[in-house]
């Protein structure tokens, strides 16, 4: 930088860099310490290193809200045991060779054995075996106990954990990117406790190593002092047991402390305040109980004869009362502040308006189900419709290019326990009704032998079908039938709806997110088309008007490249909708043509001729006002027409000029949805049009 400072994220860099190196430069050394003799005074200094880390680390647990913000406990635990045991073989060294290890051991070692005879040596070994049994069979023993239940029922959970940030993301209520934290969390959680279960281990390992060296530094040092150093018996068994029992509890404190933290944070469990603020909040929480352990201590001073034993049992007592009215009188006090609080909030929400924004908002789109299709979208009874909404909208963006806002789904009590309603901005526009337990038997054209079942229509395609049972289902399929199940049916619907009305639940936030994304890689596109030829809203017309006819809007760059060329021109959005089409000549043909082949119904000469004569233009639109006979002839024609060609092995489209294609689209809409009217300009050369019927009309 011109001034010569370093960026911040630069500095934090160079301390990480500086800290890794550090870190493995340490436990490189711990290696060597095993081999290498060390002075007395390195070791005074690693000995009290070890204090405070094994301090620091049993602290940091304390203020830990959830094992997770320790995540690095295992490692830590594994390095500071290597540490503790090279700590302990250095001393074993410095102890046997010289007899004397260092200031820190000598202190240890005469503080805890006390007068320098025999009495004093034996407390001094009986303080440190307790410390050790405490450390070996109650903490170290529990602590690996709760790690090994919390890391199988961790793993047990983990499926049903993962089924519960599906469902959320399937409702809608989770981002991609929440949902893949929320996954990363688990699979820490999941990684931590397996690595405890195996950490704990150490900490056992640890204190049996202790033992062993105890044992072996008392027996060698004595036959050193004796053999060797021409001590008497009694010298050499007092010289040598206090500088172990000194190396013992200068490396065996740090492991008690480790322990404790050990056994603490796999104890702990989720919370936002740290142990002693849950401690003393959970413990208080019952001032009477408190009191009523007051009145127990009272009835135990009564019962003892000694005033000895009386005092301290009263004096608790008195304490415990002083407590307990102490924290009934803050509970009290807490109580009667949050009713003023409340009341003061429902007065201020009775002078204030109602806020009724959050009543007027409404899903894109919902559905619907009775109280006996809630099993298909509870994941734990083996529901997946909410798996299949998913690829239903996956397959709706790859199919049209639309990204499906999120299906909201939920149950509704009104309903009949098996129907269930689709919404599209909280109007319905749709309605099915399914029977759990069967499946769907479908079948295109005649239907041949019939099958034992319940008569119904396919709500997605409204062709006759049967519920049939599940023994059945292998015979339908051998007879042609197609056989679904009851999710399938549901999502097959919800699909065919999302398609039928794409261009309704495409909205200008919606064309933005799409023109963002192709900013990215052809900013100089949309630069030339938005705002200056055409507005958000003028592009978004246009992509409803092909995504009516179900044409997808994927290849987003040809399209607003095509009306950046034609915007010029004209704003007429209908108009520019023909040159996107004519555009997208490729996609028509790949889409209806089969084996290079297009079977189309074209018009008759003289009614695409009406038809022209019939449009109106007004100031921004044009439409086709025709006579009530005419567009019923045209009705008549064209399903006569295209009765013809029903069950054929290939797709009839409507061929037609140009300039009468999307007028003459509108007029059989109505009954002929799915139709595909095309022009001649939306057919490549390369491909033969095959004419299967002529439309005519005889006005």
């Amino acid at each position: 930088m011109a001034n010569g400072t370093k960026p911040a994220s630069a500095g934090a860099g160079s301390m990480r860099n500086s800290v890794d190196l550090l870190i493995g430069f340490a436990v490189v050394a711990l290696v060597f310490m095993i081999i290498i003799p060390i002075s007395t005074f390195i070791l005074d200094i690693l000995m009290i290193l070890n204090i405070v880390i094994a301090i620091t680390v049993m602290l940091v647990t304390l203020y830990t809200h959830e094992p997770l913000q320790f995540s690095t406990f295992p490692s830590m635990l594994l390095v500071t045991t290597v540490f503790r045991l090279a700590l302990n073989i250095a001393a074993t060294r410095l102890v046997l060779a010289n007899g004397y290890a260092g200031a820190v051991v000598q202190t240890f070692g005469s503080f805890v054995v006390g007068s320098q005879d025999l009495s004093g040596l034996v407390v001094g070994i009986v303080i440190f075996t307790i410390i050790i049994v405490i450390q070996f069979v109650v903490i170290t023993s529990g602590a690996q106990r709760v790690a090994e239940v919390a890391a199988r029922f961790t793993l047990d959970a983990m499926p049903g954990k993962q089924m519960a940030i599906d469902a959320d993301l399937n409702a809608g209520l989770l981002s991609d990117e929440d949902a893949k934290a929320r996954r990363r969390a688990i699979e820490k959680e999941a990684d931590f406790y397996g690595s405890m279960d195996g950490a704990s281990k150490f900490v056992r390992g640890d204190a049996i190593a202790a033992i062993v060296i105890v044992l072996v530094n008392i027996v060698a040092g004595f036959f050193i002092g004796v053999l060797f150093k021409k001590m008497d018996i009694a010298t050499a068994a007092m010289t040598y047991t206090t500088l172990t029992i000194g190396v013992g509890l200068v490396t065996q404190i740090p492991a008690l402390l480790l322990s404790v933290g050990t056994g603490i944070i796999v104890t702990r469990a989720a919370s936002d305040v740290n142990l002693g603020e849950d401690i003393s909040k959970q413990l208080f929480s019952q001032p009477r109980a408190i009191g009523i352990g007051g009145f127990i201590l009272l009835l135990m001073a009564i019962i003892f004869p000694s005033w000895l034993v009386k005092i301290p049992f009263i004096f608790m007592a008195i304490v415990m009362w002083v407590v307990s009215y102490t924290l009934e009188i803050a509970r009290k006090k807490e109580v009667s502040e949050a009713e003023t609080g409340k009341r003061r909030k429902e007065e201020v929400q009775k002078r204030e308006p109602e806020n009724v924004m959050p009543l007027i908002q409404v899903d894109t789109m919902e559905l619907e189900i009775g109280f006996s299709l809630i099993p298909l979208v509870d994941p734990s009874q083996g529901g997946d419709l909410l798996d299949r909404v998913t690829m239903l909208r996956r397959n709706v963006a790859v199919e049209l290019g639309l990204v499906v806002p999120p299906i909201r789904i939920r149950d509704n009590m009104q309903l009949d326990p098996t129907e269930y309603i689709i919404k599209i901005k909280g109007v319905e526009v749709s309605r099915g009704k399914v029977e759990l337990g069967l499946y769907l038997a479908m079948k295109p054209g005649a239907s041949g032998e019939e099958l034992e079942g319940v008569a119904t229509k396919d709500p997605a395609f409204n062709l006759p079908a049967k519920w049939i049972k599940e023994d059945e289902k292998k015979k339908a399929e051998l007879k042609g039938y197609t056989v679904v199940d009851v999710p399938s049916v549901m999502s097959t619907h919800v699909s065919e709806i999302i398609k039928a009305h794409a261009d309704e639940l495409l909205t200008r936030q919606d064309v933005q997110k799409l023109i963002d994304e192709v900013r990215k890689t052809n900013p100089a596109t949309v630069e030339e088309l938005i705002p200056a030829l055409l507005s958000l809203g003028d592009v978004q017309k246009v992509l409803q008007n092909l995504l009516r006819e179900k044409v997808a809007i994927r290849d987003l760059v040809t399209i607003l490249e095509t009306l950046a060329d034609y915007a010029k021109t004209t704003k007429e959005t209908d108009i520019l909708t023909e040159f996107v089409r004519q555009s997208l000549a490729r996609y028509f043909t790949n889409k209806y043509a089969k084996n290079s082949i297009i079977y189309a119904l074209t018009l008759a000469s003289d009614l695409e001729q009406k038809i022209i004569e019939a449009v109106k233009h007004s100031e921004k639109t044009a439409y086709a006002g025709m006579d009530p006979r005419l567009i019923q002839q045209i009705y008549t024609g064209v399903i006569n027409e295209y009765r013809k060609s029903a069950g054929k092995d290939y797709e009839v489209v409507v061929l037609c000029s140009p300039l009468v294609r999307s007028y003459f689209r509108r007029v059989i809409e109505k009954i002929l949805p799915n139709l595909a009217v095309l022009s001649y300009n939306e057919i490549i050369p390369k491909v033969e049009v095959r004419s299967v019927g002529v439309v005519s009309v005889s006005l």
